[in-house]
């Protein structure tokens, strides 16, 4: 098995350029990678204190964050690379101040992964939630770098659990600890012969919980609101507005709505604005207009989502209408707000939990959208007890950060 997935994996590395041209997102996969090794020479120095921290994409690279930034402030005389293996990470996380040196990922070729582990010779590399990539973690094994994942989540129908699985349960023998988040991924691993597990839940708990502390003052929101009920579309796609748009072209005039868009290229943008019938403003044109006048605010920008949260009287998440992928609930769970999503949430712990608790709703149509809406504006005990129940959800989860942070000072010093 070792065999065919080195050949696979250097038959597609030897293809990038080729599979660059299929579309504007693999080109980025490809064009993004040229450049890396020489990026990490220039940017690394050989006695450079390094802490590697590899995301798959942007989910992960935010769970990963309070961990960097507690390690960032405690070991300011060390470099802290992050690695990316998706363009829907490294292209929102390019410039970001957090670490030194980002980059993507190459290739988990073998003459790619000693390339890697030479220039950057990390005193530990740590891997958020997934990806394990059997060329890197063998190397880095080889040189006694330790290797920690975090936010780990196991299923049984994955392949280091079948029969199959020999070749990938062997690539996670070269891990030192799993921090997991949940009892049934703790008892896959131990299953599977790992005892180096510990519970300490998900850190993304903490990034949230952390949220509700800074100053969210946003003051355009603010005199877009006024002293309306607001509810806020969160990374919506095309399906979610399918289901909520005639709610909001029927709505009251005590309400108003912020919607913002996964997407916002321009021409989906204009589109969704031309379905609603309400008086809409964007943010790209927002300047001198009198901002309470309008219903409906589309947030056709990034960075301001989470601050929009706070805002919320009560949060539509999207993602879960279609095949996309629900996004983040616990931004608006964290200020206590209820939170509605669609149909198709079956991988993400965190909504199924907050489900059973009543602190989430899930819809597959726009009548089912319309019956909860009513309800929350309606019934106000109802709406606040709701929200209580996502404000509590985030709190009683909170810790993983402290836990994983006093195991890496170990690996450090």
């Amino acid at each position: 098995m070792n065999f065919f997935y080195n050949l696979l994996i250097s038959a597609f590395n030897a293809l990038l350029p080729v599979i660059g041209s299929i579309s504007p997102k693999l080109s980025l996969f490809a064009k993004g990678r040229k450049t890396v090794f020489e990026v990490l020479q220039k940017r690394i120095q050989s006695d450079d204190k390094v802490i590697w921290f590899h995301c798959a994409s942007l989910g992960e690279y935010e769970q990963g964050v309070p961990v960097m930034e507690i390690l960032k402030k405690k070991y300011p005389d060390h470099t802290l690379l992050v690695t990316f293996f998706s363009p829907s990470g490294y292209e929102v996380k390019k410039n970001s101040a957090l670490a030194d040196v980002i980059v993507y990922l190459p290739i988990d070729t073998k003459l790619n992964a000693r390339k890697f582990i030479k220039l950057v010779h990390p005193k530990l590399a740590v891997f958020v939630k997934y990806e394990f990539w059997p060329n890197y973690l063998k190397e880095l094994n080889n040189k006694s770098i330790p290797i920690t994942i975090i936010s780990a989540v196991f299923r049984e129908d994955q392949a280091f659990f079948k029969w199959y699985g020999g070749f990938m349960r062997n690539a996670l023998k070269k891990v030192d600890h799993f921090f997991v988040q949940d009892a049934i991924s703790q008892k896959l691993l131990h299953q599977a012969g790992f005892d180096n597990v510990t519970i300490s839940g998900d850190t993304r708990f903490d990034r949230v919980a952390h949220q509700i502390e800074m100053d969210n003052q946003v003051d355009f929101i603010s005199e877009f609101i006024g002293d309306r009920l607001c509810v806020v579309m969160g990374s919506s796609w095309q399906e979610d507005e399918e289901v909520f748009l005639d709610y909001v072209n029927q709505a009251s005039d005590d309400l108003c709505f912020i919607i913002a868009p996964h997407e916002i290229k321009d021409n989906g943008v204009q589109e969704l604005k031309r379905k609603l019938t309400k008086k809409t403003v964007l943010f790209s044109n927002k300047e001198g207009k009198s901002l309470n006048d309008y219903q409906v605010f589309i947030m056709n920008t990034i960075g301001y989502l989470s601050r929009v949260y706070s805002y919320g009287d009560i949060a539509y998440v999207g993602g879960a209408m279609g095949t996309s992928g629900l996004h983040n609930i616990l931004e608006p769970a964290t200020f206590g707000i209820p939170i509605i999503i669609g149909q198709h949430f079956e991988k993400f712990r965190e909504a199924k939990q907050l489900q059973k608790l009543a602190g989430l709703f899930s819809v597959s149509n726009s009548t089912e959208f319309s019956k909860i809406m009513n309800k929350l504006i309606e019934n106000k005990r109802f709406r606040q007890q709701t929200g209580m129940i996502a404000g509590h959800f985030i709190n009683s989860n909170t810790g993983a950060t402290d836990m994983i942070v006093k195991y890496l000072d170990e690996k450090i010093d």
